[in-house]
């Protein structure tokens, strides 16, 4: 059975926990509360709830950014989305209330790193710890706030307790998640706390997905090549496409593969991992639960249809299903769990290290005006294993050439394509065409769609400007909304 921090994090919380997340921080007595390193790691653990909710993480930002990329569709109330016009009014109430989640961590977030240091039975290596995970933690959420919204409003430990607080640029923005990784990166200790908290190779990790974003690429080349020569990490071996439920299984603890995953298992309920609730067909076989295909693909799109089936990747994620649709629809398998009680056991792989692979070969390639050999090394690690092979053996059937891909634009473009294929179902691809500079031509060439400026980003929810009077509803809200 998977044990995770988040239930301790309920355990030790229990009702100040709920009104953590409902009051203001200091319903939490802190002077009374956040003095022992059981006491902190219980809030430190709250920071974690609100983000993995299913109207979070835990499923609905998930098909918000699959349905988003060029090989998915969404059906029912997600329909709307395939048409890349903004949000309606049925997907307005869920973008708010991730929203809301977000900023509930990171609440939960500041109050650690404010009342920790205060502690009265606690050594400063266990404050060190605890709130460097807490800064982590603040830094990725605001990491997902400012690539959706844009600006946002900045809650610090110093401002956390103000109503009225206005959206900071995007600059502000990143200059505090830099500065929350740059002191996650050096306090973090190497080897997690316990399974599903995060590692000074997270931190660097997630910065190295920042400098990406940032196209700091010498950075992010550094921050990866960090975490690959920590020698921690490997890409878990497969020979055949069942295989791949030895690093996405409902069963699976931890592989050699997790550099940060959001953690999740079969019950109690509000524990689970909802996400393959709104995948999978009804008994299809791959999930025993109420299910309603809310995502699909077609294997006629061009993404789909250009996927060698000799990819296990292919074979792992796929298979078809005619829902009075298309003939050709296809629905995604990458999470299953056949033995769900009150929900899937399976958790969210937000940072594997096929990711920092590919990562250090996007920088290196930038880096040097073209690809090195270690950069085309890196992407043939992550493709050798799609087909079954070592990856740390150069395999002459499958390997990229080098001279064949020579130009930075050459490069690129088939980097792009495979970390489609590696990255499908796990909440990434939107993201990285809005980060390339190309979503639009890609969703145009794939799926025939203009998108409408308006819909690469999210609009200030009411629920915000509605008490915070620093935000005006019309001049501070995104273009279209």
């Amino acid at each position: 059975m998977k044990c995770y921090l988040f239930i301790i994090a309920a355990f030790l919380l229990g009702v100040s926990c709920n009104k953590a997340l409902d009051e203001k921080p200091e319903s939490i007595a802190a002077e009374v509360f956040y003095n022992t390193p059981a006491e902190v790691e219980a809030g430190v653990n709250a920071i974690y709830d609100p983000i993995r909710s299913g109207s979070c993480m835990g499923a609905f930002y998930l098909l918000q950014m699959e349905i988003y990329s060029e090989y998915m569709y969404g059906r029912g109330s997600h329909a709307s989305l395939n048409e890349y016009q903004g949000l309606d009014n049925t997907n307005m109430p869920r973008i708010q209330e991730m929203w809301t989640l977000f900023y509930k961590s990171i609440r939960n977030a500041n109050i650690v790193i404010r009342e920790a240091p205060l502690g009265n039975a606690i050594s400063e290596a266990d404050i060190e710890k605890y709130v460097s995970e807490a800064r982590f933690l603040r830094a990725l959420c605001y990491f997902h706030l400012v690539r959706n919204w844009g600006g946002v409003p900045l809650r610090t430990t110093e401002n956390m307790d103000s109503i009225n607080v206005a959206r900071s640029p995007e600059a502000a923005v990143y200059k505090l998640i830099q500065e929350d990784l740059a002191y996650a990166a050096e306090h973090l200790p190497g080897v997690p706390r316990m399974v599903g908290a995060p590692s000074r190779w997270s931190a660097r990790t997630l910065q190295a997905d920042v400098y990406l974003t940032l196209r700091q690429y010498q950075q992010a080349r550094d921050a990866a090549r960090e975490v690959i020569q920590s020698g921690r990490f490997s890409l878990v071996n497969v020979t055949v496409a069942g295989d791949f439920e030895k690093i996405y299984g409902a069963d699976v603890v931890t592989t050699p593969e997790e550099i940060f995953y959001l953690r999740y298992t079969r019950e109690p309920a509000g524990q689970t991992f909802t996400l393959p609730t709104y995948t999978h067909y009804p008994n299809a076989g791959y999930y025993p639960l109420a299910c309603y295909y809310t995502a699909y693909s077609d294997s006629t799109n061009p993404f789909i249809a250009g996927w060698d089936r000799n990819d296990l990747r292919y074979t792992y994620n796929w298979y078809p299903k005619d829902f009075d649709i298309s003939p050709t629809t296809i629905l995604n398998r990458k999470y299953v769990d056949v033995d769900a009680v009150t929900g899937a056991g399976n958790d969210y792989p937000m940072y594997r290290y096929a990711d920092v692979l590919l990562m250090y070969a996007e920088a290196e390639n930038q880096v040097n005006n073209g690809p090195t050999a270690e950069a085309m090394e890196m992407l043939n690690r992550v493709h050798r294993r799609a087909y079954g092979k070592n990856p740390l053996v150069p395999d002459a059937a499958v390997d990229f050439q080098l001279a064949d891909y020579s130009s930075v634009q050459a490069f690129q473009d088939l980097l792009v394509k495979e970390r489609g294929y590696e990255t499908v179902y796990e909440g990434k691809r939107w993201l990285e065409l809005k980060r390339l500079g190309i979503a639009a031509a890609v969703i145009k060439a794939v799926k025939g769609r203009t998108i409408a400026v308006k819909h690469m980003l999210w609009p200030i929810p009411a629920s915000e400007y509605n008490y915070n009077k620093a935000i005006d509803p019309v001049t501070d809200q995104n273009p279209g909304y």
